[in-house]
């Protein structure tokens, strides 16, 4: 996957994962709700889905909302739009060409005015990456760095191949959590040791992508699904 493909899916994506924020929780990931193996590991598993139910409708976490907020959704925006501006500005910091100065005392001044309406148009021009602090939204950020990629106009050198490098990195692994936070991957988990099988092997977990966890021993080859045990 190029950077721009992955910086034209996340702009897609984005929306989708602003309408999840407030949609209830309905799995997590391992799955905890594979039913049948163990009534240790239920009883386990009910008192931390229980907890993480509570901090998601918790409004002290990220103020008051009309609606319960995920927060395995909102850290996931956060962090990506985060990760995405601190991508913006190193990458400016390269290719960004310098304003016009603005003229000194020494300049002519029949043409002081010109330069300096001149210089301060360059300074404001709303291509250059403006970022002072606050962070931009995800979506526009993307937008920037798509423009970078494919060298749109603007007060900017060609981006050098470490550039180029640098944010195919940051945007494939940012699409890569936007896709899990959606549940639009296949995944795959090994349990704790702390949750073995009867036998002792090691549990394996394969879900996401929409599909209904599975379960299955590495030693025995048990295989659980949600209603229980498929095969032993």
């Amino acid at each position: 996957m190029t950077a721009s493909d992955a910086l034209r899916q996340l702009i897609h994506l984005w929306p989708d994962l602003t309408d999840a924020l407030g949609a209830p929780t309905t799995h997590s990931w391992p799955p905890v709700e594979l039913k049948g193996y163990l009534n240790a590991m239920e009883r386990l598993d009910s008192v931390e889905a229980a907890a993480l139910r509570a901090l998601e409708r918790d409004p002290a976490q990220l103020g008051a909302r009309p609606v319960p907020v995920s927060l395995r959704v909102h850290d996931t925006m956060r962090l990506v739009e985060a990760t995405l501006a601190e991508c913006a500005t190193i990458v400016a910091s390269g290719c960004q060409i310098e304003p016009i100065p603005l003229p000194g005392s020494d300049w002519p001044a029949h043409d002081r005015a010109r330069r300096t309406a001149t210089s301060r148009a360059d300074l404001a021009d709303r291509r250059r990456w403006h970022y002072r602090g606050r962070t931009p939204s995800a979506r526009y950020t993307a937008l920037w760095l798509l423009a970078r990629v494919e060298g749109r106009p603007g007060p900017f050198r060609p981006l050098t191949p470490a550039q180029h490098a640098h944010i195919k990195a940051v945007s494939t692994g940012a699409l890569r959590r936007i896709e899990t936070a959606l549940d639009l991957v296949d995944q795959t988990r090994d349990l704790t040791a702390a949750h073995p099988c009867p036998c002792g092997g090691t549990i394996r977990i394969h879900g996401g992508a929409g599909t209904t966890p599975v379960a299955h021993c590495q030693q025995c080859g048990a295989i659980w699904s949600e209603n229980g045990v498929v095969a032993a």
